[in-house]
C-alpha cells in the first residue's frame, strides 16, 4: 500500500493516501491542538510501520516521548528519532541517546540538519525502513531566530530530501506570528497544507492541495490521539 495516510479518518476518506515525497505545511492559530494533531500523524505512521524524525523546538525530547507513552506506544520498539533543540538552550547537560540527538538551539540550523540526516541514514539505510515521516515543530520558533532567507534555504534542502527519500514531511507554522509575505514565501516549498482556523468556541481544519478542491472544513476536538471530527458550515 503506497503513500501515507494522516490517521484522521474523515480527511483520509476524502484525499486518500498522500503520495510519497510530499511536504505539508500545517498552519493555524496558537492553542489549536497542532501539537496533538502532528503527534497523531506520527503515531499513525508507527501503526503503518513507518519511522519518524521529529525536530522539537519547544519541548525537550523526553517530553515529546511522554505524549506517545501516555497514548500507549512502547518507545523502545518504535523507530523514532527526536532532534531536541531545547535542552541545551536551557543549559541542561543531558547527553544524546539512541533516540534523541541534541542541537545547541533552534538557531543551529547546521546542527539540526546534520542530526536529521543522521536519523534518515539510520532508518532508511541501516534499518531499511522504506517509509519515514519528518516533522518539524515548529518553523515559527526557528523563524524567531533566523531570517526567512536562511530558513527557506534550510527548508529547501530538507523538503528536497523528503522528496528524494519518498518520505512525508509535515511542518508546523503559527499563522498569527508571521506576515503574509513570510507565509507566501514558505508556501512555495510545500505540496499541500493543513489549514486550521477558529470556529466559534473551537477550531476547524481542512486540507488543501491533494484533491482538485480543498476538503470541507471540519470542526474537531482532541482527546489524546483521538480526533473527533464534524463537518462545519
Amino acid at each position: 500500500m503506497s503513500g501515507y495516510s494522516l490517521g484522521i479518518k474523515e480527511i483520509d476518506d476524502i484525499i486518500g493516501r498522500i503520495r510519497g515525497g510530499s511536504n505539508i505545511m500545517m498552519v493555524g492559530p496558537p492553542m489549536s491542538g497542532k501539537d496533538e494533531i502532528i503527534n497523531t500523524i506520527i503515531y499513525n505512521g508507527f501503526i503503518e510501520n513507518n519511522s519518524a524524525i521529529v525536530v522539537s523546538t519547544r519541548e525537550p525530547g523526553e517530553r515529546v516521548f511522554e505524549w506517545f507513552e501516555q497514548n500507549g506506544l512502547d518507545i523502545s520498539d518504535a523507530n523514532i528519532g527526536i532532534v531536541d533543540c531545547v535542552t541545551k538552550t536551557l543549559g541542561m547537560g543531558a547527553a544524546d541517546t539512541e533516540n534523541i540527538k541534541r542541537a545547541s538551539s533552534p538557531v543551529d540550523l547546521t546542527g539540526i540538519g546534520v542530526k536529521i540526516s543522521q536519523f534518515f541514514e539510520e532508518f532508511l539505510m541501516k534499518r531499511n525502513i522504506p517509509d519515514t515521516r519528518l516533522c518539524i515543530n515548529s518553523l515559527s520558533t526557528i523563524l524567531m531566530y533566523s531570517n526567512i532567507q536562511t530558513v527557506f534555504r534550510f527548508l529547501h534542502v530538507f523538503t528536497g530530501r523528503v522528496k528524494a527519500a519518498n518520505a512525508l514531511g509535515v511542518y508546523v507554522v503559527e499563522d498569527e506570528m508571521h506576515d503574509p509575505q513570510t507565509i507566501a514565501t514558505l508556501k512555495q516549498l510545500f505540496d499541500g497544507m493543513i489549514e486550521i482556523k477558529t470556529n466559534g468556541d473551537g477550531y476547524a481544519m481542512r486540507v488543501v492541495g491533494f484533491t482538485p478542491k480543498p476538503t470541507p472544513w471540519f470542526s474537531y476536538e482532541m482527546d489524546g490521539m483521538n480526533i473527533t471530527m464534524q463537518e462545519s458550515e
